[in-house]
């Protein structure tokens, strides 16, 4: 079976028609649930940084 060039585009152009986009709503409360996601992950590192250092310095005195 050899490769068809034409054939491959042709199948290409097919599958992109069939391509569905988001909406504005849908990118935008996506967009909000990944920010919000990023916010919370920021916080969450930062506590257990904060916690960590703290410990460090209890225990053995270093740490900024």
């Amino acid at each position: 079976m050899a490769f068809n060039p034409a054939k491959f585009l042709r199948d290409v152009r097919i599958e992109a028609s069939k391509t569905t986009w988001p909406g504005r709503r849908e990118t935008l409360v996506t967009t909000g649930v990944v920010l919000a996601m990023v916010a919370l992950t920021i916080v969450f590192f930062l506590v257990v940084d904060q916690v960590i250092g703290l410990g460090m310095r209890t225990l053995f005195g270093v740490g900024g």
